[in-house]
């Protein structure tokens, strides 16, 4: 009798721990659900503030009519977050995972790993990618700020003048705030921006209601209105084309985010608010101008009472400096990666929470990206200024991911090549359609991101060739291991206790510090180690994985510390590590040999000259290899080369 009651108590418990994970899990994804909407569509969330008005008015101001003028706008609108936002991006890209981690380097490393013969030209497209994104960055915080503090012109017009030092206000707080973390105030976010896209559709609704035909605005959705409406305009329907891109800026932040929040999240979050709400709002301002076309001015407040345009003002600055915070944050990782995988020097990386990995704050890149976007501000005054450099930025972006893309789609997803072409190829011809048309306002603007691109791009390809040289020519002055080995073997020098630990890039060869220690002092430490730091091409590398112990002699050991692109190294954390492989190192008692290199110009050198001085200076500009593993500074022993490059 016990028995029989047991089992009913029995299961009864199994079916209420099941209900448990389930609600745990149900909270976890609401909770990811939430911080998408704060995080991930901040960018693409504010461009309801000059995406319409842009398009519209360069119609107008070409004498168009408003109302043939709004239907073109607002379809080409509709059909661009229909093809390339949600079915590029949200249903797609989201599925081509490097390890759960997405971005322009993951899609770049995860195309490598299949693809071996395409590998250069996938590295080329990775850093033009990654170069236009930090065009995105200077110029997302100017446009969505300015873009807010607009609105202060439609409560009094000698509000005009405040406009650019209330921006320039509002950015210097937000870039003094990146040193103390954003952990905190990230939290605030998900909120804020629900609040926002709330209020969108809102006021998306509003300017509907009081249009005076409401259903004629749902023709837009008809995408042969937009078709036809720059085919009949030539050159000025094209120019148009180009502003109405704006709608989709902060696209590519849907597949960068992928690691922080997940597929599922970021699907939801799009699906059930952000996409509703932004086709809500873009349609508002249509049927708006369409009844009212003095609304042109500025159609986004317009949809708005007038009681309500400043508390409108302060919510739309919030939510530019939301979007501003995801992009400077998008910055700083990038940054990281660039570091890992090679392409540019160490700079300084300081982690702001404990709890969160992916919370990190580099100054240097933080201030040379506040500098821009102050240039930006006082160069260009206005959203409307800003718009045609903002297009090319996105649209050359979305290209070069679209490229990489069909690589992953062929060799990793395994497609025949037909089925990989049928499925990206209409993606890149569409993008290509718009980065032609956003290249007519070159002139106006454009050559901002192209600039900010170029240069970058020249940075990134003198370094790693440079580095290349570099390696060449001190190989020159490195050991075999094996064969040095055996020499110390056969004729042993005099030891002295503990243990130095030389960093190396190729641990199959005794390191520039090494011989030079023996060649100098005659003396060799009773335990050596050659720690060699690989970054992999992954995103992260499991804790297992990470460290490699190989006992090459009595007296050296080769230790091999495996990263991710998106992980930093730690030499404390890789000698804890160690403790688990039987390879307990003490502090106390051991001593770092780092190679200082001095690196000099040369006649012989395989760059040319104006490149050789650039590499010296970006060499000498790279944060010192003791505070970027963490290495505690009264343990290291540096020794000084001169290398010709």
């Amino acid at each position: 009798m016990a028995q029989t009651q047991a089992q009913p108590q029995a299961a009864d418990n199994k079916a209420a721990d099941h209900s448990a994970v389930d609600a745990s899990h149900n909270k976890n994804f609401w909770t990811l659900s939430l911080g998408a909407v704060g995080v991930v569509f901040g960018d693409i969330g504010t461009s309801p503030l000059y995406a319409f008005r842009e398009a519209i008015n360069a119609a107008a101001s070409k004498g168009l009519s408003v109302g043939e003028a709004t239907l073109g706008v607002l379809s080409l609108i509709v059909w661009v977050l229909i093809l390339i936002v949600t079915l590029k991006y949200v249903v797609i890209l989201l599925r081509a995972d490097n390890k759960g981690e997405g971005g322009t380097f993951a899609l770049m490393a995860l195309g490598q790993s299949v693809a071996k013969r395409s590998a250069p030209m996938l590295g080329i497209l990775g850093v033009a990618g990654a170069s236009f994104f930090y065009g995105d960055s200077v110029i997302t915080p100017a446009i969505s700020v300015l873009g807010a503090i607009e609105g202060l012109k439609l409560v009094h017009p000698a509000f005009d003048q405040v406009i650019v030092p209330l921006a320039l206000l509002v950015l210097a707080i937000l870039f003094w705030m990146q040193a103390r973390g954003t952990d905190k105030v990230a939290t605030l976010f998900g909120p804020v921006m629900v609040l926002w896209f709330i209020v969108l559709a809102i006021g998306g609704i509003l300017g509907i209601l009081h249009a005076d035909d409401n259903l004629r605005v749902l023709n837009a959705l008809n995408p042969w209105k937009g078709l036809s409406f720059v085919m009949r305009h030539g050159v000025i329907g094209l120019t148009i084309m180009g502003l109405v891109f704006l709608a989709a800026t902060g696209a590519e932040a849907l597949y960068a985010d992928l690691g922080h929040f997940g597929r599922r999240p970021i699907q939801t979050a799009w699906f059930g608010m952000v996409f509703p709400a932004l086709i809500l709002n873009y349609f508002g301002q249509g049927a708006l101008v369409m009844t009212d076309p003095t609304a042109l001015e500025n159609p986004f407040y317009r949809l708005y009472p007038e009681w309500a345009l400043i508390p409108m003002v302060i919510l739309s600055t919030f939510a530019a400096v939301i979007a501003s915070q995801a992009v400077i944050t998008g910055a700083f990782s990038l940054t990281r990666q660039a570091v890992q995988l090679g392409l540019v020097p160490r700079f300084e990386i300081r982690h702001t929470s404990e709890s969160m990995a992916g919370q990190i704050y580099m100054p240097r890149v933080n201030w040379m990206i506040c500098g821009a976007v102050v240039a930006a501000v006082v160069l260009f005054k206005n959203s409307s200024n800003l718009a045609a450099a903002y297009g090319v930025s996105v649209t050359a972006a979305m290209v070069i991911d679209s490229m990489m893309a069909f690589f992953v789609v062929w060799k990793y997803w395994k497609w025949p090549m037909w089925q990989a072409a049928c499925l990206m190829i209409p993606f890149l011809i569409i993008e290509q359609i718009f980065f032609s048309a956003n290249i007519l306002k070159f002139l106006a603007g454009g050559w901002v991101p192209i600039t900010i691109a170029a240069g970058l791009g020249i940075v990134m390809w003198t370094w790693v060739r440079g580095t290349r040289l570099l390696a060449k020519s001190t190989k020159s002055s490195e050991a075999d291991l094996d064969w040095l080995v055996r020499k110390l073997e056969a004729k042993p020098p005099h030891r002295v206790p503990g243990t130095a630990v030389f960093l190396t890039g190729n641990p199959y060869a005794a390191p520039t510090s090494m011989m030079h220690n023996l060649k100098h002092n005659r003396v060799m430490h009773e335990r050596n180690i050659l720690l060699s730091i690989k970054t992999e091409d992954t995103p992260r590398v499991p804790r297992h994985e990470r460290v490699t112990v190989e006992r090459v002699s009595d007296h050296f050991i080769r230790i091999i510390a495996r990263y991710g692109f998106m992980e930093t190294p730690s030499v404390p954390k890789i000698l804890e590590h160690c403790k688990r492989k039987d390879c307990s190192i003490e502090m106390g008692g051991t001593s770092f040999f780092l190679s200082r290199r001095s690196l000099r110009v040369t006649k012989k050198s395989e760059m040319p000259r104006w490149q050789e001085r650039l590499f010296i200076a970006l060499a000498g500009s790279a944060e010192d290899a003791t505070t970027y593993f963490q290495i505690p500074t009264d343990r290291v022993v540096e020794v000084g080369t001169q290398v010709a490059v």
